[in-house]
């Protein structure tokens, strides 16, 4: 069964409503989760984590179907020649953004990504496979 790396953005739009983003993300989470696994990783659940004071209250709010990954060795050598890319273009970060890991992760492993900021993705990671907004 393929997976769904589900990014924090359509989590968070879920677990504290979002009036312009909840009924799209809760749509598209239910939509993936009838044809495919989904799963988290440490950088997403990092991210999530700001919306929440206790890890306790996190783990109970997140769906019991969010399988749990970890970050591949291989997809933090993509993100670094990612990010190698993305100050070449112009970024001024000085640091690999989360977006980086989380695309590098999803696309080693092959994996889609559940995302609305697909366009973000789609710049350094034109194969990945996207869930996105239309």
């Amino acid at each position: 069964m393929p997976t769904v790396l589900v990014d924090a953005d359509v989590l968070l739009d879920i677990l504290i409503p979002d009036p312009k983003w909840e009924e799209w993300s809760s749509a598209a989470l239910a939509e993936a989760a009838e044809s495919s696994l989904l799963a988290i990783n440490p950088i997403i659940f990092a991210e999530v984590s700001v919306g929440f004071d206790r890890i306790e209250d996190l783990e109970a709010a997140l769906p019991d179907e969010l399988q749990r990954e970890e970050l591949p060795w291989d997809a933090a050598f993509l993100a670094g020649k990612t990010f190698l890319a993305y100050r070449r273009r112009g970024g001024t970060k000085h640091a690999p953004l989360p977006d980086f890991y989380i695309g590098a992760h999803a696309a080693v492993r092959g994996h889609t990504l559940l995302t609305r900021d697909a366009s973000r993705y789609r710049s350094y990671f034109p194969k990945l496979s996207l869930i996105g907004p239309p």
